[in-house]
C-alpha cells in the first residue's frame, strides 16, 4: 500500500521522545502525531524598503508573552536593498522603547561557491558576540541581485521567563553576495532575567527591500 499524500496541516513539528507516529484510517494520508505543541500563527510582516520590522507584544495583534513558551520567526525571501546586507535582530525588555539586551552567542557556517572551487564548514569568530548589546546578525551578507535572498528561522525559548536567561537558535540559508550558497547556524542567549517582550529585525546595512517575517507561537 503506497503512501502518496502528506497532510501538512495535521503535522505537529514539536517532537516528544517515545511517541510513535500514528497512521490515519485513510490509506492515502499520513498523519504524524509527535505529541507536543501546535504552531499557532500570530503575525506576518512584509518588508518594502523597510528600515526595521518589529514584533511588539500587545501591539498590532502581536503576542510575545507567557501565552506560549516557545516562539518561531520564519523568514522568507529576505532581500536587501544594499548588496551584502546581513539580516540581524535584537530584543527589548521595555516593549520596544529600546533594543539592546546583552547577548552571548556562538556561530558556525558552511558555504560553497557557484564555481565549485571554494567550500568550508567552520566556526565563525567574526559572527559571534560576547556580552554585547549589538544587533545579532543572522546571515553573513545577502546579495542584492534580483534573484538573491535569504530564508530560514529563529527559535526563541520562553521569552517571558523572569527566572532564566532566554535562549535562541537560528538557521538561515542565503544567496551570498559573492555567489556562494551560505548556511549560517547561530545560537545564544539574552543574558537577562527580565522578560523579552519585543523583537526587532533589520539589515545591518541599508533597508530590507522585500521579504516576509512570520511569527508563530508553540503551546
Amino acid at each position: 500500500m503506497a503512501l502518496n499524500k502528506l497532510k501538512y496541516n495535521s503535522l505537529n513539528v514539536t517532537p516528544v521522545a517515545n511517541k510513535a507516529i500514528s497512521f490515519d484510517s485513510d490509506p492515502d494520508a499520513l498523519e504524524a502525531t509527535l505529541e507536543g505543541g501546535a504552531m499557532t500563527f500570530i503575525k506576518k510582516l512584509t518588508a518594502s524598503s523597510s528600515a526595521t520590522l518589529s514584533f511588539v507584544d500587545g501591539s498590532s495583534d502581536v503576542v510575545l508573552d507567557n501565552t506560549y513558551i516557545e516562539y518561531v520567526f520564519i523568514f522568507k525571501d529576505i532581500h536587501p536593498a544594499t548588496n551584502g546586507g546581513a539580516l540581524s535582530f535584537q530584543g527589548s525588555t521595555d516593549t520596544g522603547s529600546s533594543y539592546g539586551v546583552t547577548v552571548t552567542t556562538t556561530a558556525f557556517e558552511a558555504y560553497h561557491d557557484e564555481g565549485d572551487s571554494t567550500t568550508a564548514l567552520a566556526y565563525s569568530t567574526s559572527q559571534d558576540l560576547a556580552q554585547s548589546t549589538n544587533f545579532k546578525k543572522l546571515t553573513a551578507g545577502v546579495g542584492s541581485d534580483n534573484d538573491q535572498c535569504a530564508a530560514g528561522f529563529l527559535h526563541l525559548f520562553n521569552p517571558s521567563s523572569t527566572t532564566f536567561v532566554k535562549h535562541f537558535i537560528s538557521d538561515v540559508h542565503e544567496a551570498y553576495h559573492a555567489d556562494y550558497a551560505t548556511h549560517s547556524l547561530y545560537a545564544g542567549y539574552f543574558n537577562t532575567t527580565s522578560a523579552i517582550d519585543a523583537i526587532q529585525f533589520k539589515m545591518h546595512s541599508g533597508n530590507m527591500d522585500a521579504g516576509t517575517i512570520t511569527l508563530y507561537g508553540i503551546n
